[in-house]
């Protein structure tokens, strides 16, 4: 076994290595760019060596200064996470040629597997079932659209060094082949150094299915079952799980069966994942082979208890797989969630800045229920432009699916960010969507229950009277605290509070009577209503998070506090609450409304980034949904549109500019 291993990574892959690692007794070096100096995983290695500045092409993509920071810590093996060298053969050869043990398969593997279009030839030479698709290297977009034209629309312009969603594109015209084409070479070009697409046929209302393998340097390989990943934004997974909701037994044996046949016909000795594009009659065809761990192995080893790194670990060093297809089963149901840096209300667009506040779920197991969190920030950390904007992977695990996402919706509103957009509030809407929890999933899932893209959704119903109650027993609460700070006393005795108030959840109007029940209030809507819950908490005001109890049932809610009122963030739900004493309700409402400013005459950089592309010159008339200009940010590159006709006035950009949030690109007439 190895004395100390050196992880060519960042974030919280790296940080989920190094728990791993310490585990095992193993000494671990961390690697860093300037923009990591103070990075969560820098702290929890025991070294660390600078490569150089942010851009990853000048830090953790440098094979020759990850090689020498190895020579120099004395690390007799490295593992790569995911990403960046992940599944570069030359990475592999490099250390080899140093003596240095890439944790990882071998390079044959690599290069038959890594390589998208050359390992759907390899695949369909080995009998697994491929994607219709041209495998050829295409030179120009004129040339994809003759390809898209004889398989047939839709298609899937793909990097082929692609991964995390880049390089990739479903085009369902000739037009959007043109631009996808374009796009997607791009951004292969800078997120891989390889800007060669392919194209397939994409697959209508599909699932994606993969199939975890791992093998050992003695012939043996296993598969430790499935995850779905058909929950994806822009080809990009959001939500994973374990198993799936889909398979039965027969076809998950036919897809693990295929999955190791393929690992074994290049002697893969490590963890990888062989993914799946299913049909809805459980029909599936290879997509591609993950030479590395994935983002979301945390959801298998819960499901089947084994550590993914641990074992990827010992095979590099040679041991021999202890685990027998057999052994492997299925135990219970796991659900992840990556959080991410960017606001679902303006088209998931990256958000960056300091984390004024961040304060995850507890991680625990209790009550047959566990909670992870992989994450590599904390509190008062930067989440930079220069990286992937995945913050945490939030997981759990229970006995049975609805269980899991149970735990998962509420771990979600205990999970406290401030000082950037989140998605959180989108995957907490998501857990409560009746198709999800029914299993009825497709990746086109998303822009299905989403077609004019995310809003924070009015609360309606027993969501409403619920959310209603817990802000009336908050303001008690406080007033209750303000009288024993102020000592209001009436003859004597304490001041009661008035029992008949109202609470304004956003626009809607609640009227409502309040009686003290021990620790507990009791709250009874208008006459005609006939709603009345009981509800009762330990928190006090400051805290961001309550803990109540509704009728016999916990619920979270996140509280921040503003002018007379609170800010309450639940199951996807972001709505103002203020309550007042009837007499106060009727003041409120000649209180004078702010007006809307109207349309925007500017067209504002939506988050920190770098000017790619101005696609239009002043004095130019643009139609609704025409492309103004190109800003990449975390390496992708977004499209901002004209959101209606307008004339440019004026362009106060150009590229190869850094904007920052909410600078102005250009002014319309």
């Amino acid at each position: 076994m190895f004395r100390k291993i050196l992880i060519a990574n960042r974030g919280e892959i790296a940080c989920r290595i190094i728990k791993t690692a310490k585990r095992m007794g193993l000494s671990t070096v961390a690697v860093y760019s300037d923009a990591d100096a103070d990075a969560l995983h820098v702290e929890m290695a025991d070294e660390a060596v600078r490569l150089g500045p942010p851009p990853a092409s000048q830090s953790y993509l440098l094979i020759d200064k990850i090689v020498a920071a190895c020579k120099e810590t004395g690390a007799e093996a490295v593992h790569p996470g995911y990403g960046f060298l992940s599944e570069r053969a030359a990475f592999a050869n490099a250390l080899a040629e140093a003596n240095i043990v890439f944790i990882g398969p071998n390079i044959r593997a690599i290069e038959a597997m890594g390589d998208k279009i050359e390992s759907k030839k390899f695949a369909s030479a080995a009998n697994v079932s491929v994607v219709p698709g041209y495998l050829g290297v295409i030179e120009n977009a004129e040339e994809a659209v003759t390809i898209a034209r004889d398989i047939g629309y839709p298609v899937m312009l793909k990097a082929s060094a692609g991964g995390g969603g880049k390089g990739m594109r479903v085009a369902f015209t000739d037009a959007e082949v043109i631009e996808g084409f374009t796009r997607a070479r791009s951004e292969a070009a800078s997120s891989f150094g390889d800007d060669r697409v392919f194209v397939e046929k994409f697959i209508v209302n599909p699932r994606h299915i993969e199939i975890q393998v791992l093998g050992d340097k003695h012939g043996n390989v296993i598969h430790l079952n499935e995850r779905e990943c058909s929950i994806q934004r822009r080809n990009q997974k959001v939500i994973e799980e374990a198993p799936s909701p889909l398979l039965d037994e027969k076809t998950r044996r036919e897809m693990g069966a295929q999955a190791v046949a393929l690992a074994k016909a290049v002697n893969y000795d490590s963890a990888g994942t062989v993914e799946f594009v299913a049909g809805q009659d459980k029909s599936f065809y290879f997509l591609e082979m993950n030479t590395r761990l994935q983002v979301e192995h945390p959801v298998t080893e819960l499901i089947t208890g084994i550590d993914l790194v641990e074992q990827m670990i010992r095979v590099a060093a040679g041991e021999p797989l202890q685990l027998k297809q057999e052994n492997v089963k299925i135990n219970g149901w796991a659900v992840e969630s990556r959080i991410y840096a960017e606001d679902p209300t303006r088209n998931f667009l990256p958000s960056v800045g300091r984390l004024v506040k961040y304060r995850p779920p507890e991680e625990k197991r209790e009550g047959g229920v566990t909670v992870r969190n992989d994450t590599g920030v904390t509190e008062g950390r930067e989440i930079s432009i220069h990286y992937d904007p995945m913050i945490a992977k939030l997981v759990t695990h229970a006995p049975d699916r609805l269980r899991a996402i149970v735990a998962q919706a509420d771990a979600l509103d205990r999970f406290v960010i401030d000082g950037i957009r989140h998605n959180i509030p989108f995957l907490s809407s998501l857990m409560q969507s009746p198709r999800w929890r029914s299993g009825n999933l497709s990746t086109g899932f998303i822009s299905e229950e989403y077609p004019e893209g995310f809003s924070s959704p009015e609360p309606r119903g027993d969501l409403a009277h619920t959310l209603a109650a817990i802000a009336t027993l908050m303001d008690h609460i406080g007033n209750e605290r303000k009288r024993k700070i102020s000592g209001q006393l009436r003859g004597g005795r304490p001041v009661e509070f008035e029992r008949e108030r109202v609470c304004m959840l956003g626009e809607q109007r609640f009227d409502v009577c309040v009686e003290a029940q021990g620790e507990a209030l009791i709250v009874r809507f208008a006459e005609g209503d006939q709603r009345a819950h009981r509800v009762s908490t330990q928190w006090r005001p400051g805290e961001l998070v309550l803990e109540g109890d509704v009728d016999g049932r916990t619920v979270y809610v996140q509280a921040r506090a503003i002018l007379n009122g609170y800010a309450l963030s639940h199951q996807g739900v972001d709505v103002t609450a203020r309550v007042y004493t009837k007499r106060e309700a009727e003041l409120v409402a000649f209180m004078p409304k702010k007006k809307d400013a109207g349309a925007s005459k500017h067209l504002l950089c939506p988050m920190p980034g770098l000017v790619k592309t101005i696609d239009v010159i002043e004095g130019q008339e643009v139609k609704a949904g025409e492309a103004l200009c190109m800003v990449e940010a975390m390496k992708m590159e977004n499209v901002l549109r004209a959101e209606r006709d307008v004339t440019v006035k004026k362009i106060l950009a150009k590229a190869g500019d850094s904007l920052a949030v909410d600078a102005v690109i250009m002014e319309f007439a």
